[in-house]
């Protein structure tokens, strides 16, 4: 049963954290304005969203909070993945080329990180494909090559290269190692900055030391998470690729959202079964009612609503969640 089938309004979600769906919620144009993937979406300051698509007519688009569409600028970039912001800059990954950028909140590039294979990370040859950045409260920016050879790259606040951690790993468990280092960000809800990274094959949460040090490792069965979100106490993802119950490989069009406590416990599965826990230990996870097919990013405004952009899902724009508890 399709969403267009179900009863009107949807409401997803357990506990405390129960939203309505509004698929609707963009007024963007889309033959003006038009994307293929919608990867990343992320709040600034002022209260403005802004929304990273692969098409390179309109890599972001610029909304407020009711959907209206205020603006929109390109670079270019036809493998535009990774959005990340911090204060009034944005940080943006280009997969296809390599290219990581810092931009004004109008797109004017200020600083571009060095490639990989060009400040003594990697040798030349080495696959870089960067999908994401997030930036340490000294100004230390952070890496995650998602598609390339797995590693957490460090630059400081000048884009000087410092160092890297974790790396590829064929094996289904190698502490600090990853399978698809996809996303990453700064957690500091302990009191100390950590970097938590995803390792997405794997269902995994990862956290590291500022210098790379591993910390602990959160497993989250059934669900292909692809970015973590600090909001508050809390950290959210949008699952991008899920299982069914009796075939646990990875399958398309599973998607849905979870959100963890401060004790990384899940709490709430917007779109999919309502989270069990046996013995202290989190069963496997499933999509449980058809509203997404694969998310990949969860942007989570001042007022707690959210807003979920979507990968390979019929160039769809981001739905949006009302808070309803």
């Amino acid at each position: 049963m399709g969403l267009s089938a179900m009863a009107a309004p949807v409401v997803i979600g357990h506990g405390t954290f129960r939203y309505r769906v509004d698929t609707a919620w963009s007024k963007a144009d889309p033959v003006k304005y038009p994307v293929n993937d919608c990867h990343e979406m992320v709040q600034a300051p002022d209260g403005r969203l802004f929304m990273l698509t692969n098409h390179k007519q309109n890599n972001v688009l610029v909304y407020d909070v009711s959907g209206k569409l205020l603006s929109a600028w390109t670079l270019g970039f036809g493998g535009a993945h990774g959005l990340s912001i911090h204060g009034q800059f944005l940080y943006l990954t280009d997969t296809g080329t390599g290219r990581v950028v810092k931009t004004t909140l109008d797109g004017e590039i200020v600083l571009e990180l060095p490639h990989a294979a060009k400040c003594g990370a990697y040798k030349e040859g080495d696959i870089y494909s960067p999908t994401e950045t997030a930036v340490a409260p000294n100004g230390d920016v952070y890496v995650a090559d998602g598609y390339g050879s797995q590693f957490i790259l460090r630059f400081d606040a000048a884009g000087k290269y410092i160092g890297k951690f974790g790396g590829k790993s064929t094996q289904p468990i190698n502490k600090g190692k990853f399978m698809q280092a996809h996303g990453v960000a700064i957690d500091t809800r302990s009191g100390t900055p950590l970097v938590l990274c995803t390792a997405r094959i794997r269902n995994e949460f990862v956290w590291f030391t500022l210098d790379g040090q591993h910390v602990k490792t959160v497993y989250l069965p059934g669900a292909c998470i692809s970015r973590p979100v600090i909001a508050g106490r809390h950290l959210y993802s949008g699952v991008c690729f899920g299982m069914f119950p009796d075939d646990y490989r990875m399958w398309q069009n599973r998607g849905f959202v979870t959100i963890l406590d401060d004790q990384d416990k899940v709490v709430s599965n917007p779109g999919g079964a309502a989270p069990v826990y046996k013995d202290g230990r989190l069963q496997l996870m499933l999509q449980d009612q058809p509203v997404f097919k694969n998310c990949h990013d969860v942007c989570v405004d001042t007022r707690g609503d959210l807003y979920v952009c979507q990968w390979n899902s019929g160039r769809v724009y981001p739905y949006k969640l009302h808070r309803e508890a």
